[in-house]
């Protein structure tokens, strides 16, 4: 009945917390206590539910419960499936006060928040450089390192970064994705296609300061300075 009564008689005495079971409360206290309970028996990980080691226990076993009824994307947790969703519905439910940013993940946000606030968390531990996304950290610290970490497992070719590695594999599968609407051309890279469509447009990007000459390559503009030297 306390369903329909809103009736919460069990109360934290930490901090006041009030709750229709006592099981919740039992499970509450955990917050205060540290106490974790439930342990993983693969890797050890430990929980304060039995419902967080069963959702973790689908990193050992695979399992992917959820599935989005658009594209078939399976997922393991139900706020996968959620965010998942935005990319269909287009949905972006967090909004920077700032700007009026908007993004489809809290983590979005969080991160995009520092572009204002002018926070830079992630330092490298070799030099003063500072940013504010991992991602750019890591690609930081190959400066250092000389990291090549993506491998080309046909000739063993490696690179710093993945789209690197990805642009490099059309060499082997010959594939040419960038196509160009107004003839049969296609190119593995998305430069080649913009210099590419300077044919049909006519434009010539790359100008002489010297003498006003114009071409569409930077290459042929290289060529021609040499007149000039």
């Amino acid at each position: 009945m306390r369903i329909h009564t809103g009736e919460r008689p069990y109360t934290c005495d930490v901090c006041g917390y009030l709750c229709k079971h006592s099981g919740q409360l039992k499970t509450h206290m955990r917050i205060h206590t540290g106490e974790r309970p439930f342990k993983c028996e693969v890797c050890g990980y430990l929980c304060k539910q039995s419902s967080h080691l069963k959702t973790h226990m689908r990193i050992h076993t695979g399992e992917r419960l959820y599935k989005c009824d658009v594209c078939g994307y399976l997922c393991k947790h139900s706020g996968q499936l959620k965010t998942h969703m935005r990319i269909h519905t287009g949905e972006r439910p967090f909004k920077c006060e700032v700007c009026g940013y908007l993004c489809k993940q809290s983590c979005h946000l969080k991160t995009h928040m520092r572009k204002h606030t002018g926070e830079r968390k992630y330092k490298c531990e070799v030099c003063s450089y500072a940013c504010n996304q991992k991602c750019n950290l890591k690609t930081h610290m190959m400066i250092h390192t000389g990291g090549r970490q993506y491998k080309c497992e046909v000739c063993g070719y490696l690179y710093k970064q993945r789209g690197n590695l990805k642009t490099h594999m059309r060499i082997h599968t010959e594939e040419r994705p960038f196509k160009c609407e107004e003839c049969d051309f296609a190119f593995k890279r998305s430069s080649s296609l913009k210099t590419h469509m300077t044919i049909h447009t006519g434009k010539r990007p790359h100008k002489c300061g010297l003498c006003g000459y114009a071409c569409n390559r930077s290459q042929t503009l290289k060529t021609h300075m040499r007149i000039h030297t």
